[in-house]
């Protein structure tokens, strides 16, 4: 390992990075190990005032974690050294990443900020790529291109480029959408440069991390004397997996347990299958009766259940044979979202369907139909979420529902229409090769008739 200073370079500012990926090399440095330290930025501007509340405290921040039993426990977080501030050139980006002490570049990029169409492909009709493609710089794809020319005339030292997010396959993923990129604006130099000088592992990042409310503050301020301007909280559980490819070094993150593998697709797949669709169909069959937050609505009994039987029933067998045992992960996973000191709302959770519904669900529909079985408790998935945005066509939903891929006025017409559902099912951006058969859609009208009743009577199983 390279012992010489070096810089962890992350692009996204929320809280998901600061409660995970800052907290591991936190704990290396706790160790006597400071060889690496992270410069923190955003390409978008709706994080200048906690990027300007951390400049203002030298980059600390207090990170709150809680058990399913309520136990608290308060570290003060001192991995974050330089604070990037945001202009529309990204000019402190571009500097940090083109010095030779950045050794990787990571960022946390919703699954919508990737813009890939089903077949993994990049969306080119989307509006970033086509404004990015110009020059601008919108998406992540536009940001690391004008970051990583400086770097290539600056001196061209290689660079890890490392996705910290939900995405599948996302090292792979993301440099195929960059390398297509690359080619679409002729920037063929680069393109080769990027091609020989840089790595992408694929990664399983895990824990859970709501928005932080105003309580978290003045139990931080009680518990720490220290007006955090900056905390963030988390549940007790984190995991961190990472393909050991790196290009010009990396921190020793398995002397802080992160797990450096050969291959991380028996996590991702898991957790992606496991926690992030179940948690996903939990907060949109909670925002149908009326809930508010994640942990109220998994100790609903028909929703606990629905989720265990999707699990069970579909995402087991597809995942199986897995070197986890599957069925505790589903019940670690079912107690996690049942923590009530997390507060965890569905409006964060609810977020992104129309991106999460091929990634996360999808596949578990394809694979159950290709061992002849009905995907009967999985196909409840995304009819919740037909009846979730539909609700949100009619404006009755508790509050703003946020998707980075959404065409509002194209979905309002949609989900107004008479045959909405038919449209819905018969998305191949959706649902794949699904989307063309009769019998998928005549389980979809049935389950969908299954949901509308169980909101009559939601004390019954769903």
């Amino acid at each position: 390992m390279l012992k010489q200073k070096s810089v962890w370079m992350h692009i996204g500012a929320g809280s998901f990075h600061r409660a995970h990926q800052a907290w591991y090399l936190h704990r290396l440095i706790q160790q006597g190990d400071d060889s690496w330290s992270i410069a923190l930025g955003n390409i978008r501007n709706d994080a200048n005032a906690l990027l300007d509340n951390l400049a203002k405290q030298k980059g600390e921040y207090t990170l709150e974690t809680v058990s399913p039993e309520g136990e608290r426990h308060y570290e003060k977080i001192t991995s974050v050294r330089k604070i990037l501030h945001w202009d529309e050139q990204l000019t402190e980006l571009v500097e940090q990443g083109s010095d030779k002490e950045t050794r990787v570049i990571a960022f946390t990029v919703t699954e919508g900020g990737y813009y890939l169409t089903p077949q993994h492909e990049l969306d080119v009709e989307q509006g970033d790529i086509k404004a990015d493609l110009n020059g601008e710089m919108r998406t992540i794809y536009g940001a690391l291109a004008h970051i990583l020319r400086a770097r290539l005339a600056r001196h061209g030292e290689p660079v890890t480029l490392l996705n910290c997010d939900n995405l599948r396959h996302n090292g792979e993923r993301f440099r195929h959408g960059f390398l297509s990129f690359l080619q679409l604006k002729g920037e063929s130099e680069l393109y080769e440069w990027v091609k020989n000088q840089t790595r992408s592992p694929n990664t399983m990042v895990d824990r859970i991390t709501p928005r932080p409310t105003p309580d978290v503050a003045e139990r931080v301020k009680q518990q720490m004397g220290w007006d955090d301007k900056a905390p963030v909280m988390g549940e007790s559980f984190i995991q961190w997996v990472i393909e050991d490819d790196f290009i010009n070094g990396r921190p020793a993150l398995e002397n802080v347990d992160v797990e450096m593998v050969d291959s991380v697709l028996p996590w991702e797949e898991a957790k992606i299958r496991i926690l992030n669709a179940s948690h996903s169909c939990i907060a949109w069959a909670g925002t149908l009766i009326g809930l508010n937050y994640i942990d109220d609505s998994t100790r609903e009994l028909p929703i606990k259940q629905m989720a265990w039987n999707y699990v069970t029933q579909d995402v087991i067998p597809s995942l199986s044979p897995s070197p986890l045992d599957l069925a505790q992960y589903r019940d670690v996973v079912l107690a996690r979202f049942g923590n009530p000191y997390i507060k965890d709302t569905n409006q964060r959770v609810a977020a992104d369907g129309l991106s999460k519904i091929p990634g996360f669900i999808t596949p578990t529909l394809q694979e159950c139909y290709g061992r002849n079985q009905i995907p009967a408790a999985t196909a409840v998935l995304p009819a919740l979420f037909f009846v979730f945005l539909t609700r949100w066509a009619q404006g009755q939903l508790p509050y703003e529902y946020q998707d980075g891929v959404l065409d509002v006025a194209y979905y309002q017409k949609l989900m107004n229409s008479d045959n909405a559902l038919d449209k819905f099912v018969a998305d191949e951006t959706l649902f794949g090769a699904l989307a063309n058969s009769a019998e998928f859609h005549g389980l979809m009208k049935s389950t969908v008739i299954h949901i509308e009743n169980w909101l009559k009577s939601p004390e019954q199983l769903l």
